[in-house]
């Protein structure tokens, strides 16, 4: 946990800059914790002058060290550069800028005494680049094996409630590899997206976008009928129960749970590459082409 005195400053920040633009609980969750390790890497006694000098430092040892993607060292950047500006209008952090300096920054412009390393530039031009698609490219033996360990765990769970949870995941990560959903998508389902007579599945996009997509795998429907036949079984809070897909305490699963379930069967399938749910979600194109040419 940072010192008493950061931990107000976060809290502040949060309230006034965060909370106030009205960012969902998983977006304030997220800026949280994102500072709270940043001082705990940090010397408590750092002058707070040197604050962009030591969030410079950190995403340094971030991508160079701990070896964090760019995507995700890009995410705390922006993070930073939004609690700087703060800090700046503040006056916590006084190093001669303007009164503007707080809205250039949260549009990612820094003041010209800054113009340096990691909290200017894009990441992904001081780092080293993302995982090449040629790396995460799951195989047709892969994924095949990635749901044989579903149905593995499934048929030999003797509980009913594990067995329903296996479900639940079993129809996401199809969900995820047979028709492309973005993982936000996939937690934005309700129950009654799926219309169960013609087997259509609306998805929401963001901005209230919807388009319409149809489950034509079989054992797909089958799965998603028997899924919300036992969804009321998870329904614990009113205020969730039209929600899709909710965890075994009744509310709606987070990015952070969809990711830990794939990579829960992406290392029971002995998969060792680096991979994420939206490697699965990209790969049902190169897999039907592998079929294809094993017919041919």
């Amino acid at each position: 946990m940072a010192g008493q005195k950061a931990q107000e400053q976060i809290e502040e920040f949060i309230h006034s800059r965060v909370i106030g633009r009205g960012l969902d609980e998983r977006t304030v969750k997220a800026y949280r914790m994102d500072l709270e390790h940043f001082y705990l890497w940090m010397d408590p006694k750092a002058d707070e002058q040197r604050y962009p000098e030591r969030m410079e430092a950190y995403l340094k040892y971030l991508s160079e060290v701990k070896g964090l993607r760019s995507s995700t060292v890009n995410r705390k950047q922006r993070v930073f550069r939004y609690y700087l500006s703060y800090l700046i209008s503040q006056g916590v952090v006084t190093d001669n800028v303007d009164d503007n300096v707080a809205d250039n920054m949260a549009d990612g412009k820094i003041p010209n005494q800054w113009q340096c390393g990691y909290l200017c530039e894009p990441l992904k031009m001081v780092i080293q680049p993302e995982k090449s698609a040629a790396n995460s490219y799951l195989s047709k033996k892969e994924i095949d094996r990635f749901f044989q360990v579903i149905d593995q765990e499934y048929s030999q769970l003797d509980s009913d409630f594990r067995k329903r949870v296996c479900l639940r995941d079993q129809v996401m990560m199809k969900l995820l590899f047979y028709h492309g959903i973005e993982v936000s998508e996939l937690l934005r389902l309700e129950v009654l997206d799926y219309d169960r007579k013609t087997g259509i599945l609306t998805v929401r996009r963001k901005r209230e976008k919807k388009y319409s997509a149809y489950v034509f795998s079989k054992e797909l429907r089958d799965q998603m009928l028997q899924w919300l036949g036992e969804h009321e079984c998870f329904e614990r809070e009113i205020s969730y129960h039209n929600r899709m897909f909710l965890s075994k305490y009744g509310k709606p699963l987070s990015m952070k749970m969809v990711i830990n379930i794939f990579e829960k069967y992406r290392v029971m399938a002995g998969i060792e590459k680096e991979c994420t749910p939206k490697d699965l979600k990209n790969g049902f194109g190169r897999y039907a082409e592998e079929v294809v040419r094993e017919r041919c």
